[in-house]
């Protein structure tokens, strides 16, 4: 392991951090090798959108912190989430930044290694399934089909600081992909819409919003772009949830007999509290164990 560069501490060894993907939510498609690490942390940092079920595989022995970002509860800005893994690293063995979906898909992971790397803290990352493909397959939904669909993008469709982000090219986007796969982008999908309508995409292209994808919760709504907004306020559809445009989402009506069955937990709701480090949240995503 790393040694320390400051002579009071050069003799005891620097922890190593994990940044693990947890996939989009079916525990089912946790990779083996993330699961493993879950069972030798010592710490595990985690984000809000991390599914129960995952959490309930961290061995008891482990101190648990959340650290999750959701639109308007941020419960640690991101410099303090990268100081407070090279805080652990200086503490513990193995620490595990458990991330929804993959670390390195609109999910800072590559910044959280820069900043380990330049603090001198071992990292390595362990990818996780995304959502942008995952939980579009769980609705019946293809991103590429060789009749319908060469090409995708994958696109984030966050707001910063609260404002459109211009620096997303959405006709460039729609002129040059078959098929859209949009995060997080519910919020800011008006802006989105007009975009690509603007950019000459036809009102009577299709489009699926799936919210909570791969969990039992999953819910989707098949609109296209000149009605899915009016579609939103007429559900009530709401975040957290993956976008995609683009003609493959005609499939699902063909395919939606062949989408995974939707894993029914096998966990209580009774939580277990959160960590009691002086960093953590004082308010977090609920941990729950396998009974």
């Amino acid at each position: 392991m790393t040694q320390r560069q400051d002579g009071s501490d050069r003799d005891r060894p620097l922890g190593k951090v994990y940044l693990v993907g947890a996939g989009p939510g079916d525990p089912g498609l946790f990779t083996l090798k993330g699961r493993d690490l879950l069972d030798q942390a010592d710490v595990v940092i985690y984000d809000a959108l991390v599914s129960a079920p995952i959490l309930a595989m961290v061995n008891p022995r482990a101190e648990l912190i959340a650290a999750g970002k959701r639109r308007g509860y941020h419960s640690l800005k991101q410099p303090e989430i990268t100081a407070l893994l090279i805080e652990q690293a200086q503490c513990h063995r193995t620490i595990v930044r458990l991330k929804g979906g993959d670390p390195f898909v609109f999910g800072r992971g590559g910044e959280e290694m820069a900043g380990l790397v330049a603090a001198g803290i071992e990292v390595e990352v362990v990818p996780g399934i995304t959502a942008g493909v995952a939980v579009p397959a769980y609705a019946g939904i293809p991103v590429t089909h060789r009749e319908y669909s060469s090409s995708v993008t994958f696109v984030t469709g966050h707001e910063a600081a609260g404002k459109y982000r211009p620096d997303v090219d959405w006709r460039a986007i729609a002129r040059g992909s078959e098929t859209i796969v949009i995060y997080m982008g519910i919020h800011n999908l008006s802006n989105i819409v007009n975009a690509l309508m603007g950019a000459s995409l036809a009102a009577d292209t299709p489009v699926a919003l799936i919210r909570w994808g791969t969990r039992p919760e999953q819910e989707t709504l098949v609109a296209t772009l000149g009605t899915v907004l009016d579609e939103m306020i007429a559900t009530g559809f709401a975040a957290p949830a993956i976008a995609v445009i683009g003609q493959v989402v005609n499939l699902r009506s063909q395919l939606a007999d062949g989408c995974p069955a939707l894993a029914i937990p096998e966990w209580t709701g009774a939580a277990v509290g959160t960590s009691s480090s002086p960093r953590a949240p004082k308010e977090g995503t609920p941990i729950v164990r396998m009974e």
